[in-house]
């Protein structure tokens, strides 16, 4: 258990209390008042739902209502101003009315030309505006329409939504009720048909001669915003004038503010292009409106100023929904956001003017009852939790002070209990036992006791083992070892101090690393790294390790985790040293006895020297003639036959020359004539080396080849690259040859505690207990001499002896159907010291009359062909992978490069790359052929410094006038 989880017992009988008891009554009672909560809330929504239905409902019917009361106050307006057009239109024919002298007396002319009436006399306000000249003024006229006062009078009074009623002529004469000074509020110069209570009556606004309803626009008489109802008085087909009625907004406000609207809501009134006619006070605020104008209002009267265009709802990109479904539907109710609230608005169409009436309510105001309800319920709610807070604030309180007097009866014999323990660990092993009255606790205090005496007895026991195990330990050739992670340190006993002569007992990991000896330390780091993450407990090496002389001894090292941290790397490790140096001493003497025990067939050996000296040279003239037939028989038509002849008798002299060159091997190793040179040697370059070399063989057989990764840092051992190269090449070759069909070909190394192995893995039929007893017999192939599989049976015999030479060992393991494994055990070395290379002296080129190609191509048959095109003036080397290609350019510089994209080990724009970042090679041309014909690939290519791209198959005239004209001139 962590530290962080440990309570006292108090609080460990809290929290039990807690657990048991308080929790599932707090538990219960909190579900209680959820319910109750929920339940509220439920009815809540439900009234809410109920409400909006029933305030839809409502709302729908109240604004077709007054919709049609509108309406049908709107139709008696369009009566009255049919009526007053047939009055007036009789007024301007009857040329026989003879108006009376107040008529005539009323009547002036202003200065500047403007007929107006200058007293009021109950009578209509006349106006003829000098846009038209007092010459061509018709007064007559004006005065034969007092006749139609009377009937004005009688309509402004009859309807008090009327605000004026009046007349207006094409020539600019204006005749209104009731009456005001004109001149002082018209201006004189006005032109009256330009007004939309003129030209909307026209014949191109109103073909069918009937009333029609303005748009909201300012009064020239000094009303304010208003809108009228006009129609036209036609002389057959003249537009004689127009009459009109006014209505001002401030009436139609007043008309509104009368509808019935539920829920404390208002209405308002909208044309058909969605202008707001009358807006009450009470919406100004929702839709931040106010009736103002940014002119003079004898300027705006000249300008026809209409409402702005904040006064248009379409300009308004928050009620795009609300237009959208008024244009869908004559009436309907939907919700919307004004002034920062949702609100319910209802409509409906006005069907005499296409304008349309819309009540706006407050979504507040429905649901203020429910949610004023809803909310004392909730009250009592947190009432209820605050009694239930209270009481069981004083219920915790009650619990704790029992708790704690519970805990101590507890905790006191407890507390002596371990007081007894920590006096055992210090060495007392009869402490004395608290005084307690619980059973339990006397029965564990008397469990220490007894457990006193028996450690006692123990210990005794120990002092005697530990005794007899150090003088076993002086006897014998074994030191003990101790390793911390944390300090990365090691402490051997005192045995192993004196015998190597070392400064302590503890030392560090790089004051040890110093006795190793050099081959060993690098296997020696790895078997270390690998045990602290491979997880094993168990650890075994063997290393050689120097005295204070230098004297090397060999040491076996075995040891055991004694403890892991919570991530499982280990933390302390104990193990013993054992001095296996005789061990190793009896070994070599072993091999050297077993070498010499094979000198009896030397006699035989010599044998096979001589007679394989004796057969090389028939084989060679065999082998050189074969091929002179061949290339002969392939130059003459109709000699195929002749050439697979040839061919056939090449390949067996191949076979048999490579038979007599091993044998030649075997017996010079038998005879000690085989001079080998041992030095370090890196496993990854020598494994990626010898796949390089077999790989074709595999590719021909359709078996995969499959090389693991070089270590890092590299990994060396102790052997001669050529033989131990043989081998390898000999464990591939019949890896490869009895495999089973397209199968796995593996090739890797492993540190082991005393050397590096190198192995070889197929997953061909494997071994039978009989076939691995006859291994490693010369010219034993295992009941494979029957069959098409080359070989001689001697390749096994070779690679044993060639790893005894370099102090290694050779072994398998295989089973029947499983596949098998062998492997080469060598020494390992230290990396080897880096030496500068001398500088060569600069001699002059020799003359050339061919230029050096480097062809980076691994497939042959490609590579033979662009031999054969280029040979009249360039001699191609040939490189079949990137690693070989880098291996030449080292020492080679080429004319021209020619290079493959697609090659086995890697990109062949990696050879490209190294080429431009060396500047002895940076001049060097290149042309690239190669099968991916893909342009991008090309570009990418040309991008990093190719002259040239060719796509297979290629054509050899093409490849020779890109090659020469890339050599230049010389060629």
């Amino acid at each position: 258990m962590s530290r962080s989880s440990r309570y006292p017992l108090r609080q460990w009988i809290w929290r039990a209390f807690v657990q048991s008891a308080l929790i599932p009554l707090i538990l219960v009672e909190s579900v209680l008042i959820a319910v109750y909560l929920l339940s509220n809330n439920a009815i809540r929504d439900s009234q809410l739902d109920y409400l909006r239905q029933s305030a839809v409902q409502d709302l729908a019917g109240a604004v077709q209502r007054e919709g049609q009361i509108i309406d049908s106050r709107l139709q008696g307006i369009e009566a009255q101003v049919q009526i007053y057009r047939a009055a007036t239109a009789r007024a301007l024919t009857d040329l026989a009315y003879q108006p009376d002298a107040l008529e005539r007396a009323r009547h002036a002319v202003s200065a500047d030309g403007v007929l107006f009436s200058r007293s009021d006399d109950g009578r209509a306000a006349s106006f003829y505006a000098n846009s038209t000249p007092l010459a061509q003024q018709d007064h007559a006229k004006a005065l034969r329409l007092s006749q139609v006062d009377p009937l004005m009078r009688s309509i402004r009074a009859a309807n008090p939504q009327v605000a004026a009623i009046y007349f207006n002529s094409w020539d600019s004469y204006n005749r209104i009720y009731p009456f005001f000074m004109t001149p002082e509020q018209y201006p004189h110069d006005m032109v009256i048909p330009n007004y939309n209570f003129y030209y909307l009556a026209d014949a191109q606004h109103n073909p069918a001669r009937k009333v029609a309803w303005t748009d909201v626009y300012l009064d020239p008489a000094g009303q304010g915003w208003m809108m009228s109802a006009v129609a036209p008085i036609y002389r057959e087909n003249f537009l004689e004038g127009v009459v009109g009625v006014d209505i001002t907004v401030g009436q139609m406000l007043a008309e509104i503010g009368n509808l019935q609207v539920p829920w404390q809501g208002y209405a308002l009134l909208v044309s058909r292009d969605h202008g707001i006619i009358a807006l009450p006070e009470a919406g100004e605020q929702d839709f931040g409106l106010n009736e103002l104008t940014q002119y003079t209002y004898e300027e705006a009267v000249r300008r026809e100023v209409l409402k702005p265009d904040d006064f248009n709802l379409s300009k308004r990109p928050d009620l795009q929904p609300l237009l959208q479904a008024m244009a869908a539907s004559q009436g309907s109710v939907r919700e919307v956001l004004l002034g920062g609230r949702k609100q319910l608005v209802a409509w409906s169409e006005i069907p005499q003017t296409g304008w349309r009436l819309l009540l706006v309510v407050d979504e507040a105001n429905i649901f203020r009852e429910t949610n004023s309800l809803a909310e004392r319920y909730r009250q009592i709610g947190y009432l209820l939790i605050a009694g239930l807070l209270f009481f069981y604030l004083l219920f915790f309180a009650w619990m704790w002070r029992r708790s704690r007097r519970l805990s101590a009866e507890l905790a006191q014999p407890m507390v002596g209990i371990v007081a007894m323990m920590r006096r055992l660990g210090q060495g007392d092993y009869q402490p004395a036992a608290p005084t307690t009255q619980i059973d339990e606790l006397v029965s564990m205090a008397t469990a220490v006791q007894q457990t006193g005496a028996q450690l006692q007895a123990s210990e005794i026991e120990r002092f005697q083992a530990q005794r007899n195990l150090e003088l076993v330990l002086d006897s014998t050739t074994e030191s003990l070892w101790e390793v911390e992670a944390e300090s990365l340190t090691i402490k051997v006993s005192g045995r192993a101090v004196k015998r190597f002569d070392l400064s302590s007992e503890r030392l560090t990991f790089s004051e040890f690393n110093q006795r190793v000896h050099p081959d060993d330390l690098d296997r020696l780091r790895r078997l270390r790294k690998f045990f602290a993450v491979s997880g094993e407990d168990n650890f075994d090496a063997q290393y050689r390790f120097a005295d204070a002389q230098g004297k090397y001894a060999w040491l076996l090292s075995r040891g055991k985790v004694l403890e892991r941290d919570a991530h499982g790397l280990a933390l302390r490790v104990a193990g013993t040293h054992v001095d296996i140096t005789d061990l190793k001493q009896v070994q070599e003497d072993l091999r050297r006895a077993s070498l010499e025990a094979q000198a009896a067939s030397q006699a035989k050996s010599r044998f096979l020297s001589s007679m394989s000296h004796e057969l090389r040279t028939p084989l060679n003239a065999i082998y050189g003639f074969a091929q002179l037939i061949e290339l002969d028989a392939q130059e003459q038509p109709g000699a195929e036959q002749q050439a697979d002849y040839a061919r056939e008798i090449v390949n067996a002299s191949r076979h048999l020359t490579s038979l007599v060159d091993d044998i030649l091997d075997l017996s010079s190793i038998e005879s000690r004539r085989q001079q080998l040179q041992l030095k370090a040697v890196e496993v990854g370059a020598l494994l990626a080396g010898c796949a390089e070399l077999v790989q074709p063989e595999a590719q021909h057989r359709r078996q995969q080849l499959q090389v693991m990764a070089a270590a890092e840092p590299p990994l060396y051992v102790l052997a001669d690259i050529r033989r131990v190269r043989q081998v390898l090449l000999n464990l591939l070759s019949n890896a490869i040859k009895y495999n089973s069909p397209q199968g796995l070909v593996s090739l890797g190394y492993e540190v082991r505690s005393n050397c590096v192995r190198l192995w070889v893995d197929d997953c061909g039929p494997g071994l039978s207990e009989q076939q691995q007893a006859q291994l490693f017999q010369p010219f034993q192939r295992l009941g494979w001499e029957n069959s098409n599989t080359p070989g001689a049976g001697i390749g096994l015999v070779l690679s044993r002896e060639l790893a005894e030479l370099m102090g290694g060992e050779i072994g398998f393991r295989s089973a029947p159907g499983m596949g098998s494994r062998f492997w080469i055990d060598l020494p390992s070395a230290a990396p080897p010291e880096t030496e500068p290379t001398a500088p060569r002296p600069d001699s002059p080129p020799e003359p050339k009359t061919l230029a050096a190609v480097l062809c980076v191509e691994d497939h042959p048959a490609c590579l033979k062909v662009l031999q054969e095109g280029l040979r009249e003036f360039a001699e191609v080397r040939g490189a079949a992978s990137v690693q070989r290609a880098l291996a030449e350019l080292e020492s080679f510089t080429p004319a021209l490069l020619l290079l493959d994209l697609d090659l086995p080990d890697g990109d062949g724009l990696e050879v490209l790359d190294m080429l431009r970042r060396t500047p002895r090679l940076r001049a060097v041309p290149v042309l690239v052929v190669s099968a991916a014909a893909d342009e991008v690939i090309f570009a990418e290519a040309r991008t990093r410094g190719a002259q040239a791209c060719l796509a297979k198959p290629v054509d050899l005239q093409q490849v020779r006038r890109l090659a020469l004209s890339l050599l230049g001139p010389a060629q």
